[in-house]
C-alpha cells in the first residue's frame, strides 16, 4: 500500500506533499532533516494522507495535489486553510 501525504510546518506554515509506503517513518525522516526538500524545518506534522494500491496511482495523485487545482481540492477538504 502506498500513501500520498501532506505535511505542514508548525512554525513556518509551509506545506509539503509526498508519497511513501510508511507514513510514520517518512515523517520521522522529514523531522530528522533526512529529506533534502524539508531539512531546513524540523517541525512537520501530518495534516492529510490518502491510501493507494499502487505507487503509480500515488505518484499521480501527488502530482495532482501539487497543481493549483489539486490545492483547491485540498482546500475543499479543509486540509489547507486560506
Amino acid at each position: 500500500m502506498y500513501f500520498v501525504y501532506v505535511l505542514k510546518s508548525k512554525t513556518a506554515g509551509k506545506i509539503y506533499i509526498g508519497h511513501t509506503q510508511n507514513v510514520s517513518l517518512r515523517i520521522e525522516q522529514h523531522n530528522r532533516g533526512s529529506s533534502k526538500a524539508t531539512k531546513m524545518l524540523k517541525d512537520w506534522e501530518l495534516i492529510y494522507s490518502e491510501p493507494f494500491l499502487t505507487r503509480t496511482l500515488a505518484i499521480s495523485r501527488e502530482k495532482f495535489f501539487k497543481t493549483g487545482r489539486g490545492k483547491q481540492v485540498l482546500k475543499f477538504k479543509n486540509v489547507l486553510k486560506d
